[in-house]
């Protein structure tokens, strides 16, 4: 028998207990996932009332970086498994816990490690495993970032902190002129290192997608890859605004898409679900990044699919079986905070939800910014234009109002 198909109950010495090391929105929804399976949840994140601090079990606040304080919480804690749900966590510690046995990281302490930040993945993808990727160079001072650019990679080009997540401190810029504010943006928008960004030449792509891939156990106990629809997205600003899936694309397109996703997801090995992020432009496929959990993107999932991305993460972390069958065309439209405020409100939610096939997502975070995403609305529809408008209607109908 799999060891972890059985599952205790919770608050109880058999409990089958897992921690959550970021507790947002993504986190949130596997805490819940977790919890209908009767499993013990601990979120832990580095600011109180948390989406996830409101579901889970028991909740901490600590600094994730701090290794010596992650491992303490650790051993106080003794969970089964370790989801890491945000890249800004001392993942040397994490090795440290995955080789001591302490409990099992998922999907692994070394994906963790390598996708905490883009020198790490870029370097396994392009240089080690031989992935299409855009052309790139590491800079650790404004005058390197200006070099590279000119020696190497040219105008326009994306700059980006080394570590940072949902698009934070990311820029385009077009000429020499922008250089230094695209530095100083990547630096504040690091969560770790703030003396190192990657600069990435931009490829002219047709559309970008998410592959959610996911590796779970078979009932043999062999691990198994499932692929999920493509994901199609729009970003803004490196952050996304809108998803929907299936994403239309050529058949040769799609097969690359999964070979580039199999490869990079067998390397990062464990289980669970990986958000794989690629351009596309005709036949042609460019790796961009990876994910080892569940994806904002993947959000439409919660209306599109059997079981959703959060659904199939704690299953496959569970060692149970996985479904990734899509039942209808969704979208996903981001309900940002628009307002600088702890504690607000929301009216047009009754609107919202008159719009046919929709639903609503409020995460319930304690503060609100302008572009903090604190909701998003969900819709489907007779194909992908139908559902992307509808969701971004129910959304624009949702209006934060202090409270």
């Amino acid at each position: 028998m799999n060891k972890r198909s059985v599952i205790g109950t919770p608050l109880s010495p058999s409990a089958t207990k897992v921690m959550l090391l970021g507790s947002g929105e993504l986190g949130k929804e596997v805490i819940v996932a977790l919890q209908r399976f009767g499993v013990e949840t601990i979120a832990v994140d580095r600011y109180a009332d948390a989406p996830g601090h409101q579901v889970a079990h028991r909740a901490h606040v600590i600094n994730m970086a701090d290794g010596q304080a992650l491992r303490a919480l650790i051993e106080q804690e003794r969970p089964d498994i370790i989801v890491p749900e945000i890249e800004a966590i001392a993942t040397d510690m994490l090795v440290e816990i995955e080789q001591a046995g302490i409990a099992t990281v998922i999907p692994t302490a070394r994906a963790a490690k390598l996708t905490m930040n883009r020198e790490g993945i870029r370097c396994l993808a392009a240089e080690t495993l031989g992935l299409p990727t855009s052309p790139y160079a590491f800079a650790n001072s404004l005058d390197q970032l200006r070099a590279a650019i000119d020696a190497k990679i040219g105008y326009p080009c994306i700059v980006k902190p080394v570590m940072s997540s949902s698009g934070k401190g990311q820029s385009r810029i077009e000429n020499s002129d922008e250089v230094e504010t695209a530095w100083n943006y990547a630096a504040s928008g690091s969560r770790v290192n703030q003396g190192r960004v990657i600069v990435e030449g931009v490829i002219q792509f047709d559309y970008e997608i998410t592959q959610l891939t996911v590796r779970a156990l078979d009932a043999g106990g062999e691990v198994k890859i499932h692929f999920c629809e493509a994901i199609g997205h729009l970003q803004v600003r490196g952050d996304y605004v809108e998803s929907w899936q299936p994403q239309g694309m050529s058949p040769l397109a799609l097969e690359r898409a999964r070979e580039i996703a199999k490869i990079i997801t067998d390397d990062l090995g464990g289980l669970g679900v990986f958000g794989v992020e690629l351009f596309i432009k005709g036949d042609d496929v460019w790796f961009s990044e990876v994910s080892p959990r569940p994806h904002d993107t993947g959000m439409v999932t919660m209306c599109s699919q059997k079981q959703s991305e959060f659904d199939l993460h704690a299953r496959a972390i569970l060692g149970l079986s996985v479904d990734t069958t899509l039942l209808a065309p969704g979208a996903s439209a981001v309900i940002y905070g628009q307002l600088e405020a702890q504690g607000i409100a929301f009216s047009g939610v009754v609107e919202a939800l008159s719009v046919p096939h929709s639903d609503l997502r409020l995460f319930g975070k304690p503060e609100s910014f302008k572009h903090r995403r604190m909701g998003v609305a969900l819709a489907n529809g007779a194909n992908v234009d139908e559902a992307r408008s509808r969701a971004k209607l129910a959304a624009s109908r949702v209006i934060p109002i202090k409270a």
